[in-house]
């Protein structure tokens, strides 16, 4: 590890699991018992906005009950001690890396704690619910805001920022990820082909195991202390 300058670290639901907050999809393709398709893309908003505002707003109000676990306190950790560049890319729209501490942050499928105006085309801090058809803080313009969340079909969010991270970075680590959502899932190849150390975290294989140089299987509250105290005494 004494070699490591440049860290890009890729989170996924596995690690806010651990908090309490359930992971995106069951085995049965339902999504705390709606189908993906009418909760997560813009085609399901078009049909039933209501619907919409009221999963996200349940999901909203479950972030006042959850509360960081061991793995997010240690990333923050990292982020504060570690004298390198690092960037940590969280597919979660929940805030816990947030009140864990960590600063160095890009969450690339959006918050739940932002709301995004279709009249104004700007995004405004959100911590209450939408379902009321609220007016936009920037444009007053009412009934148009949708929660920040990057739906399927949808661009993610800093692409470019993360590209360059990537090619940049001596270590990628991704954490509590399935493997199989794009483009998250091709990190691991753009950080293999520019010759950074790549390990995974995970409670299970993931479906992209086999491309990384190491796999620890384990609890993200003990897996990710235990890597970050080996970074910082490195």
């Amino acid at each position: 590890m004494a070699a490591i300058r440049n860290i890009v670290i890729l989170t996924g639901a596995g690690v806010s699991a651990e908090s309490g907050i359930a992971t995106f999809r069951a085995a049965d393709g339902l999504w705390e018992d709606h189908r993906v398709e009418d909760v997560a893309t813009p085609e399901g908003f078009a049909r039933d906005p209501a619907l919409v505002q009221r999963f996200y707003d349940a999901r909203r109000a479950r972030l006042k009950e959850v509360v960081p676990n061991p793995a997010h306190e240690a990333l923050a950790r990292l982020d504060a001690e570690w004298p390198g560049e690092l960037l940590i890319v969280t597919q979660n729209v929940d805030d816990l890396h947030e009140r864990a501490g960590a600063r160095r942050l890009l969450h690339m499928h959006g918050e739940l704690k932002s709301a995004w105006c279709l009249a104004c085309d700007k995004r405004s801090p959100w911590s209450e619910g939408l379902g009321h058809a609220p007016a936009c803080p920037r444009c007053d313009a009412r009934g148009q805001l949708r929660p920040d969340i990057v739906w399927f079909g949808e661009m993610p969010y800093g692409m470019a920022t993360i590209d360059r991270a990537l090619m940049d970075a001596d270590l990628f680590v991704s954490i509590g990820t399935s493997g199989a959502v794009y483009p998250a899932a091709g990190f691991v190849q753009t950080a293999r082909y520019c010759d950074a150390r790549t390990i995974e975290l995970n409670l299970e294989p993931s479906q992209g195991s086999a491309s990384f140089d190491e796999s620890r299987l384990g609890r993200a509250g003990e897996l990710v202390p235990a890597l970050v105290d080996e970074l910082l005494s490195a």
